[in-house]
C-alpha cells in the first residue's frame, strides 16, 4: 500500500492453506522495477530469510519486528545483517521504543484498507481461479477510486 494516497499497489491471490510470507517476493514483483520502494513494513509472520532479501533486493528498508524467540542469524549476507540489526536494537531499546522509532504503525493502516477490502464481502462468488482474480482485482480498484474521491485534506489553521 502506498502510505501518501493509500493506494493498494499490489494483490497476490492465494488459497487458504497457503502462508502469507511465501508472497511477498511475488508481491514486490508486481511494483514496477523503476518504482522506488522505502520500507516494507510487515507483521512477524514475515520474519524470514526469503523475506528479508526479497525487501534488501528492492533496495527497501525492512521494518519487520522479530519474533518473541528470535535469535541472532549467522551474517552471511545482507538480509541476516539487516536482521540482526533490527533484533540488537530491539533488545537493547525495547519492542515498544522501536516501533515508534521506525514507524511500525503504518501496518496499522494497511490493516485497516484490508478491512475495507473484505467490506465487499468475505467470500468470492466466482469459482474459476482466473475469474477470482479478475474479482479481487476489481474491488481493488474500486477501494482505490473511492479513496481518491474521498480522502480529507487537512489543513491547520492556527
Amino acid at each position: 500500500m502506498d502510505t501518501a494516497t493509500s493506494d493498494i499497489c499490489a494483490v497476490e491471490f492465494t488459497s487458504s492453506k497457503d502462508g502469507d510470507s511465501p508472497v511477498l517476493p511475488d508481491l514486490l514483483k508486481q511494483i514496477p522495477g523503476g518504482e522506488e520502494i522505502s520500507t516494507v513494513t510487515a507483521d512477524g509472520a514475515y520474519d524470514t530469510r526469503r523475506c528479508y532479501t526479497a525487501v534488501i533486493d528492492r533496495r527497501a528498508n525492512p521494518i519487520i519486528p522479530i519474533r518473541k524467540n528470535g535469535r541472532l542469524w549467522k551474517a552471511d549476507c545482507q538480509a541476516a545483517i539487516t536482521r540482526n540489526e533490527t533484533l540488537r536494537a530491539t533488545r537493547h531499546y525495547g519492542r515498544a521504543f522501536w516501533k515508534r522509532w521506525t514507524g511500525y504503525h503504518a501496518r496499522s493502516r494497511v490493516e485497516a484498507k484490508m478491512r475495507c477490502l473484505k467490506a465487499y464481502g468475505e467470500r468470492i462468488s466466482a469459482r474459476d481461479p482466473d475469474r477470482q482474480t479478475a474479482e479481487i482485482h476489481i474491488r481493488v480498484a474500486l477501494i482505490n477510486r473511492f479513496n481518491a474521491l474521498g480522502t480529507a485534506e487537512i489543513v491547520r489553521v492556527a
